[in-house]
Order: structure tokens, then sequence, then C-alpha cells
């Protein structure tokens, strides 16, 4: 029993790994599962997609490793955020599709919010912002317009839950409704200095709060798998949302430690330890982790568009065909050419929150070209993290400033973006010889409480470096450019 399943559920595609003893990538299987967009700014799942995908790779990669059930010590779980789900407590049907974390339909609901005032008690119980990014906006939505809804809810027949809490669910059999703090911290509804759900919120939203999961520390007893899945019951012992899993992952265990995961999206979390920072640069307050009942808490960033700029020149302007095309082409551009290009394909998030402005190029010459556009594009990733270390810096105001930030996520495996990404900050960049943080995470915290696992210290200190970048632009340089890509994020917000 030295074996640990992940089970890694995304937006786009269900994985499961099998990590060995020595915490090594053993076996991986992968399945993606349809997008629904029924409305324009509306994005769901099918819940059933979720959880085949989730079933289906879990056997498939404990075959793939040549291992029987009994091998397998645990199983830890990450997954997707904010995406909101409600079912049936008896015959675990959905009552509606998932509604997906990018799903914007709660809008108007948050404009009204603000414009109430009701938002400052919102950020200051739950540290997040009234925003439809959210769970608790979808939860009130679903109970809106689904007949009868909320009224069964209040009778205790109707569950909600994120993602892992429906898989915890269906894993074991509806024995466990359940949550990790770092979920619940996503709800909007979990008040993240008391640790328990907000009542004051769940009646602003006229939720019932018998249909809310009950809350657990990241690595803890989450239930027992049904014995007809796998072949026999295995354990459901660590729990942490994606992205703070990859912080766990990177072993950012202590106050100042700063990750940066670089996908689609781009999403930058800085360990504040017991310290729950109240942003005053419209960054998030979130849980990091959460040992023995004791929250460690981070400040949190997003960034919408990262190696989403990278798809673009592929799908939209057909600049290129792969991804990996884009590094030889920035090498190539005319270092005389100052192109700027601010990807507001769906709004700036951190620390703009700018829901309506659009994306915009500029500095475009006569001889601008591909090479200068992939330049751009790769370049504008680097521009928008040091926005959001730079409000992390001025809200926490500690001597983190060049502080070494830690990088994965499939954007990080390229070299010119991570030395660029070091130049315009001017600190160190470290990237992990282990990219799959995410899965390591949720492994890590599921193997250490099994006993398969070493303690947190010991899991640092195996945290192995691939390569650090190092700043090699000077002083003006990186403040002339800089100042260029600000002029240009306000140029483009005021259009």
């Amino acid at each position: 029993m030295s074996h640990i399943l992940a089970i890694d559920q995304g937006t786009t595609s269900s994985r499961a790994i099998i990590f060995d003893a020595d915490m090594k990538v053993k076996a991986v299987s992968q399945e993606e599962f349809p997008q629904h967009f029924p409305d324009s700014g509306w994005v769901e799942h099918d819940p059933d997609d979720l959880w085949s995908t989730t079933a289906g790779t879990c056997r498939a990669v404990i075959e793939r490793a040549g291992l029987r059930p009994g091998d397998i010590a645990a199983i830890g779980i990450t997954n997707q955020r904010e995406t909101t789900l409600v079912w049936d407590k008896t015959t675990g049907k959905s009552i509606y599709n998932a509604i997906v974390w990018q799903d914007r339909r709660t809008a108007e609901f948050c404009r009204g919010l603000r414009e109430a005032g009701k938002d400052t008690q919102i950020t200051k119980r739950t540290g997040l912002l009234a925003d439809p990014y959210f769970s608790g906006t979808k939860l009130k939505w679903i109970l809106d317009h689904v007949d009868g809804s909320r009224e069964r809810a209040a009778k205790g027949e109707l569950l909600f839950g994120t993602v892992d809490s429906y898989l915890i669910w269906k894993l074991t059999g509806g024995e466990s409704h359940v949550t990790d703090a770092t979920n619940a911290a996503r709800t909007m509804l979990y008040d993240i200095h008391k640790g328990q759900w907000s009542s004051t919120i769940c009646d602003l939203f006229d939720i019932p709060m018998e249909m809310l999961p009950e809350v657990k520390d990241s690595a803890a007893d989450f239930g027992m798998t049904r014995a007809d899945l796998f072949g026999s019951p295995l354990p459901i012992l660590g729990v942490a949302g994606d992205q703070q899993a990859a912080t766990i992952g990177q072993a950012c265990f202590e106050p100042g430690m700063l990750k940066s995961t670089y996908g689609t999206g781009c999403f930058a979390l800085l360990n504040t330890g017991s310290e729950a920072v109240t942003s005053k640069n419209r960054l998030l307050t979130t849980i990091a982790y959460q040992f023995d009942g004791k929250p460690t808490y981070a400040l949190e960033g997003s960034i919408f568009v990262a190696g989403a700029v990278v798809q673009w020149l592929r799908d939209g302007l057909k600049m290129i065909r792969d991804a990996p095309e884009t590094q030889p082409l920035a090498e190539k551009a005319d270092e005389n050419q100052d192109v700027i290009l601010v990807p507001a394909f769906v709004g700036l998030g951190a620390p703009y929150w700018d829901a309506d402005c659009r994306g915009a190029v500029y500095g475009l010459t006569r001889n601008s070209g591909p090479a200068e556009f992939a330049k751009a594009a790769l370049e504008s990733v680097g521009y928008q993290t040091r926005d959001l270390l730079e409000a992390m810096h001025a809200d926490w105001q500690s001597d983190a400033a060049g502080a070494t930030l830690r990088v994965d996520g499939g954007m990080s495996a390229s070299d010119w973006s991570m030395q660029f990404l070091s130049d315009i900050l001017g600190a160190a960049v470290d990237r992990p010889q282990v990219l799959e943080t995410t899965a390591l995470g949720a492994a890590w915290l599921a193997g250490q409480r099994a006993g398969v696992y070493p303690d947190m210290q010991g899991f640092a200190e195996t945290w192995a470096l691939d390569q650090t970048f190092k700043p090699q632009m000077s002083d003006e340089e990186r403040d002339r450019k800089y100042a260029a890509w600000k002029r240009a994020v306000k140029a483009t917000m005021s259009v």
C-alpha cells in the first residue's frame, strides 16, 4: 500500500494519476468531456460527464499501473474551483447542469450587490469580491430558476457542493457530504475568519444552510469509496482546490513564498501565514491550506488570459501551428519595435477587475509581423504577473519584494517566457523538475495522512529545482518597458 491515486478534475478534462512511494508519477489516464454554452456568457458541464470521466480514468490508471486496489493507500482529490452543483440527496440526480466558474450569468445580481453596498460585508467575511466567478451567486441562480428547489433544499432533500463535494458523494455512495476549507473559501458563503458557513450571507442570498457540506481540513478522513467501484474500498484522505493544491505541490509553506501557475489563465498565490491580509488592491484573500483546524492564508491574483493568448495566435490569427513555435518567433523579433499586446479578450482580472474592456495592440509599425506579435503575446504574461505581484507586495508590506517566484503549468516550460518574467519582475524565477504540481499537491495531502509520504518539512526538502532564471535586464530598461505596459492598460480601459 505504497501508492497514491490522485484525481485531478479540471475544466476541460478529468485525469487520474498514480504516484509511487517516492512521489514519482507511475501512470496517467485522462479523458476530455464536452463544454456547454446555452447562452452568451453561460458555461455549463453535464454532472454525469464529470462523474463518468472521473470514475473511468481512475479505473484505467489503476489497470495501466498494473496495480490492485490493495496497492493503493489513499486517494487525493484536486478540482476546478467555484463550479457549482445541486443534486437530490436520495437519487443523486442533479437538478441542473454544473454551472462552471467561468460563467457570467449572475453579473447583474453582483452589480446590484455592489450598488447596494452589500459587497463590503461579503469581502469582510469571505475575502472575495462580489463577482459571478464564485459559487454563491451560481447556487442562488439555480434555486431561483428550478421550480421548488429552495423549498426542497430547506427540507434537506437537496445538497449543494463544489466539484470535490460532488465527486466524494458519488465515490462514497452518498455516505459523505463534505468539502475542505480551500474549496469552501471559494464559494462566497464561507467565513474564512470564523471557519464556518456564514448565516449572514446565506440569508442575503436566500440559501438554506441545510444543503451545505461539512467543512474539513485539507488532509482529513473524507470517507471510503464504494467497494464495487475499484474492487475494494479506498480511503479519501486529501482534498484541495486546484490552485491551492499547486501551492502545496510547490511546497510554498513559508510566509512570503510565491507560486504562479500558467495554464489557460494564470493564478498567483502568496502565502501570508496565519494572517488573513485584507487587500487594498482588489486581490482575493483566501485559504491556502488547513491542517489541525488552523488555516494558512494567502493573497491570490487571477489573470484570465495567459496560455490562451498563445492559443489566439494559433487559432485566431493563424500565425503559428503549435504553441512551441512562439519561442523561436519571439527570439527573431525586431528589438527596435515596442509592440505591446493587452490580452483583455474577456476583460482584465486582478488587480483591475474590468469585465467590460477588450484587448488592444499598441506600437505597430509597417514592419510588425508574426515575430513581433509572438514576442508581445509572451511578454503580456510577464507584465500581468508583475501587476499581481506589485499588488501583493503593496498589500502585505513585507520584505517579500524580490522574493523568488516558483512557477508551474504548461507555459512555464518556455525558457524565453520565464526569462522575460524574471527580467520584468527583477527577481529570480524557479521552475521545478515536476510540473505536475497540482496533482502532486493532492497526492501529498492524502499520502502524508496515510503515513506513506513525509511530513511538511520532509516534503519541502524533496522539492527539486529544474532551472533558476535570474534577471538580466537593466533597471532602466525594466522600468521603461513596464511604464509602457501601464500606459497601454490605462488606454485600453479608457476605451
